[in-house]
């Protein structure tokens, strides 16, 4: 099963009688489905439905949803109102006839008349009706296509990375490792070295007693099979569930706390090292889980 990424994009056009439907879907991560209807061309009885089939189709996310209009050449031409502007016509030569003037000119008119109110008709005619939604409707659901196809293709490489980034904290995990022998045997040349230098005389018995119990304190194995454990769960999850998103940030919680208290315990230059590239792994894995669906 492969992850989705909440970046997308998606585009279908629709062929209508007055010309051309664009409709468009952008995304962004986002903790739910925040979805924007960036037009005023859908009609209001149809936007419900199609909150509920993006909410549906995209799950989570930033959504915009843009619907664009490009009329054809003719349809985009404004209409003049003939009947009206036929009927000032006569008004205004009634008007000389009453007024005894000399009759204008009807080049003269025909500016005149083309100011009056209402001649050039601007009604704005319904884009999207009942006679073509089946066809818009499908076009939303091949931007919808669209924009979960490109939200797949995005997954694909937030999986190679975030699952890269894992097999780099284990193998940071198995470094600590090899500086555990070599960690203790610098406590203790430490803790001889000071004793030394104060002139304190240690008691053999107790001295290892006392190491055992500082030793114990700095034992870091629990916290390797926890973190082992964690990062199993994390890549299982992102395996085998279609939106692991939001459960990958509470595992990333969990790794991060078996990493800190590593380096709590770690009294150890080359193991601090090793803590802080694991941060820096989880940080960038942190990051990029964000964007996961």
């Amino acid at each position: 099963m492969m992850i989705q990424s909440m970046t997308g994009y998606g585009k279908a056009e629709a062929i209508l009688e007055g010309g051309k439907l664009t409709v468009e879907f952008r995304s962004v991560n986002g903790k739910s489905a925040d979805i924007s209807i960036k037009s005023s061309l859908l009609p209001k009885e149809h936007e419900m439905e199609i909150r509920k089939r993006i909410a549906d189709r995209l799950q989570r996310g930033s959504i915009d949803m843009f619907i664009t209009w490009e009329p054809n050449v003719a349809e985009s031409a404004k209409q003049i109102n003939t009947e009206l502007a036929l009927e000032y016509y006569r008004q205004i030569r009634d008007f000389e006839v009453a007024a005894g003037m000399n009759g204008a000119g009807d080049g003269e008119i025909l500016p005149i008349i083309m100011r009056m109110p209402e001649i050039i008709d601007t009604r704005k005619q319904d884009v999207i009706t009942a006679d073509n939604w089946p066809v818009v409707s499908a076009a939303i659901d091949q931007a919808l296509d669209a924009i979960c196809a490109y939200r797949a293709t995005e997954g694909i490489a937030l999986h190679k990375d975030v699952s890269s980034r894992v097999q780099n904290i284990l193998d940071l995990y198995n470094e600590v490792e090899s500086h555990e022998a070599e960690r203790i045997t610098a406590v203790r040349e430490r803790i001889t070295k000071t004793a030394e230098e104060l002139s304190i005389k240690l008691d053999p018995e107790r001295f290892e007693q006392e190491m055992i119990f500082y030793l114990e304190k700095l034992d870091i194995n629990e916290e390797k099979v926890r973190l082992r454990q964690h990062c199993k769960y994390f890549m299982d999850t992102l395996d085998g569930e279609p939106f692991p998103g939001k459960k990958l940030g509470f595992i990333i919680q969990e790794m991060g706390r078996e990493i800190n208290t590593t380096g709590s315990k770690a009294n150890h230059a080359a193991i601090q090292q090793c803590v802080v590239r694991m941060k820096d792994e989880l940080e960038k894995i942190r990051e990029q889980s964000m964007n996961i669906l």
